[in-house]
């Protein structure tokens, strides 16, 4: 898995407590030369910590955020759509894209993601060739060609 220890020069945050998806997801970013600085964490209490630099990432400056955080929703700790909701309600992140990156395609999930402000909803296709074409698309779109504000 790939983490960065610099955590100031983050491109990607992925919030994933499942190992075969979160490698999934690596790969997939991989083969399209889009995994350079990506730090994962488990849960959402790691994702919180991380995107507000408190408890092991106080020493990370919060004005230099993820260029994207893909979040997945079921997660231990703090569910998905909270994390969701405490970066939208924050003036300090509100402005970071967040990619929901899910297996589930509940119509409240959807409608709840969008209502916290979620800026894409994907649904973890179960085809591997589709998943790798999915997240290339999504990371080229969010990486590359989406133009983020910086604070």
């Amino acid at each position: 898995m790939i983490n960065d220890t610099n955590y100031n020069a983050v491109d990607i945050l992925l919030v994933e407590d499942n190992q075969n998806d979160s490698e999934l997801t690596l790969r997939a970013l991989r083969k399209h030369n889009l995994a350079n600085h990506i730090h994962t964490v488990e849960d959402g209490e790691a994702a919180l910590e991380f995107i507000f630099c408190t408890g092991r990432y106080a020493s990370r400056d919060i004005v230099i955020p993820p260029k994207v955080i893909l979040l997945d929703l079921k997660l231990p700790k703090v569910n998905g759509l909270e994390v969701l909701k405490k970066i939208k309600s924050d003036e300090r992140t509100k402005s970071i894209p967040v990619v929901i990156l899910t297996s589930s395609a509940e119509t409240s999930d959807l409608e709840s993601a969008y209502l916290l402000g979620v800026n894409s909803y994907l649904v973890k296709p179960v085809d591997f060739e589709k998943f790798i074409r999915v997240l290339g698309d999504a990371g080229l779109y969010w990486l590359l060609i989406n133009r983020s504000l910086r604070l």
